[in-house]
């Protein structure tokens, strides 16, 4: 049984750090790029950052660049965000997702159950 499981997130004051991560069970993180994205209430869901699956290549989001990075330990089949300086309307669920294609055009798609972050005084 493929799963992914996010963990690290909770309650935080502004300006404060969390480290999120992404561990794979079942299957190798190493051969899919890796996003991260959230969802607060009332709102839509935005991708806050990728990674490919060499990680050398990364994308953030506009709203998180220069605050968040992504990285990724394929030893451990883990993938991370580490937030820094964080703000309140980082408050939000966060998600992980695996994706990948093979030779067919068949998409692999996982995700993890979701991780909430709250950052508040």
């Amino acid at each position: 049984q493929t799963q992914l499981v996010e963990s690290g997130g909770g309650l935080v004051q502004p300006g404060g750090s969390l480290r999120l991560s992404c561990a794979a069970s079942g299957f190798s993180l190493g051969y899919y790029d890796i996003s991260w994205l959230r969802q607060a209430p009332g709102k839509e869901r935005e991708r806050v950052s990728c990674i490919s699956s060499s990680g050398g290549s990364t994308f953030y989001a506009d709203s998180v660049k220069g605050r968040f990075t992504i990285s990724r330990d394929k030893a451990k089949n883990t993938v991370y965000l580490q937030m820094n300086s964080l703000k309140p309307e980082d408050t939000a669920m966060y998600y992980c997702n695996a994706r990948g294609s093979d030779d067919a055009g068949t998409v692999f798609s996982s995700w993890g159950r979701g991780i909430q972050v709250t950052v508040s005084s």
